[in-house]
């Protein structure tokens, strides 16, 4: 299958923004067996990986490099905590992250939209190459220093806002419309794999081998995913495309603005994170269970939780009211990790952590689900920064939220707590947005233009 748009789809382009990915209509296949197709609807779709070259080198090159940058994503607190024995201090990380994405995510997504996303891509994994070695210099001192800790840190989430935004809108990309719900699919499933591997791997580095093995192997992973990049072929922006500016990053809040069930995936998310992400009480947590290798456990278990809901997916094709989906499995999230304060054992920890990261992923690919659904390719770039905001903002301040609230308290009241807030929060929003809760994607409407937007802002 070709990896470019059929011809005869362009046609539809300024009338749906959306259809210059969609292929030709095909012969109708002859009715599958019920058996045949409730197993297709309870497993994983490969058809991106088969027929999209460019979705191949994407997918291998950023699982590699996904996985060494979660053996870094243990290695940073741990080393903050380790040095300092302070929770508040970690969860300090996520707020030297927040001031830099703010300004980069937002720049990002203009720049997604106007060059080409997989030169933006090869640049950026770049830097954070510089920025690897650079952690790997410090841990590698005699007495290695608390302050280079949060200034990469922060640059590392500078660099984070102005890459994503181009690889999320690189996606659609390199793959035709009808495969874009299994390709979503599988980058969670890429994305679920290095969060499985990763932090245990992580955590075996650390205790076996040293801190700056860890960084070592995260340097050295960075090679896959550069050589991918590579051997794609360039994605050029359409010639008409806008410059980054600041009226056409406000066009793309007008847009979100005007689309409740945007909003709704935003606030929701962001409600949930910021009240029930735990993850800067972890180096605390593990402590009680053996340090190191159990908290790359912990750091692991939301994402082995996350990987079976992405392998067992097939069903939530079947699913059209994607909002109410997404509430109640930010509820289901909030509850998981209610039990999880209360867990007494490391294995009954590490399973309600697994329930939550369940969870969440399946929140997260019914709000993939909407986002692709009602923002037009014009504004993809824009959008995907903004939707980098709304899944970034809520776990940067939850890690503040939940050291300040340990530290004020005890680790279990901060977690527990937070869970509470989170099932609270999401009914109030569910409250206050029935567009949101009503969506409905078989009665979906005909994605609107920038242009539409702007006329009637």
């Amino acid at each position: 299958m070709s990896d470019v748009p059929p011809p005869a789809a362009e046609s539809r382009a300024s009338s749906d923004p959306l259809a210059a990915v969609e292929p030709p209509v095909e012969p109708t296949e002859p009715a599958e067996q019920p058996q045949r197709r409730g197993l297709r609807r309870a497993t994983l779709d490969l058809a991106p990986l088969r027929h999209s070259r460019d979705f191949r080198l994407l997918f291998t090159g950023q699982a590699i490099s996904f996985t060494g940058s979660m053996v870094t994503y243990v290695a940073l607190p741990y080393q903050v905590y380790s040095i300092t024995h302070s929770s508040w201090l970690v969860g300090l990380l996520g707020l030297s992250e927040l001031v830099p994405l703010l300004v980069t995510a937002l720049l990002g997504g203009a720049i997604a939209d106007a060059f080409d996303r997989r030169r933006t891509v090869l640049l950026t994994e770049l830097a954070m190459v510089v920025l690897t070695a650079s952690l790997l210099v410090n841990a590698s001192l005699s007495q290695p220093q608390i302050w280079p800790l949060y200034v990469v840190s922060a640059l590392f989430a500078a660099v984070d806002g102005l890459q994503r935004p181009s690889l999320d809108a690189l996606l659609p990309r390199v793959v035709d419309r009808r495969d874009l719900p299994a390709a979503i699919a599988l980058a969670s499933l890429r994305m679920n794999v290095g969060l499985v591997a990763g932090p245990p791997l992580g955590g075996l580095l650390i205790a076996v081998a040293g801190l700056p093995t860890a960084y070592a192997f995260d340097l050295l992973s960075f090679t896959a995913s550069l050589t991918a990049l590579a051997m794609m072929r360039a994605t050029p922006p359409p010639p008409d495309a806008e410059r980054p500016s600041l009226a056409g990053i406000v066009a793309g809040w007008r847009y979100a603005r005007s689309r409740p069930e945007l909003l709704g995936t935003y606030l929701v998310d962001i409600n949930a994170m910021l009240f029930g992400m735990p993850n800067a009480l972890l180096p605390a947590i593990a402590t009680r269970y053996g340090g190191a290798g159990a908290l790359g456990v912990l750091y692991a278990a939301p994402s082995v939780g996350s990987l079976l809901a992405t392998v067992t997916s097939g069903w939530t094709a079947a699913v059209m009211r994607h909002g109410r989906a997404v509430a109640i499995a930010a509820a289901c999230w909030g509850l998981a990790i209610v039990g999880f304060g209360f867990a007494p054992s490391l294995w009954l920890a590490a399973l309600l952590l697994a329930l939550a990261g369940a969870a969440d992923n399946i929140s997260g690919l019914f709000r993939s689900r909407i986002w692709n659904e009602t923002i037009p390719d014009e504004l993809r770039g824009r959008l995907a920064g903004i939707e980098m905001l709304s899944y970034s903002i809520g776990p940067l301040l939850g890690n503040v939220e939940s050291g300040g609230v340990a530290a004020m308290t005890t680790v279990r009241a901060s977690v527990v707590s937070g869970g509470v807030l989170c099932v609270v929060g999401t009914a109030l929003l569910a409250l206050a947005l029935p567009k949101f809760i009503s969506y409905d994607a078989s009665r979906r409407q005909p994605v609107a233009s920038a242009q539409h937007v702007d006329a009637h802002a």
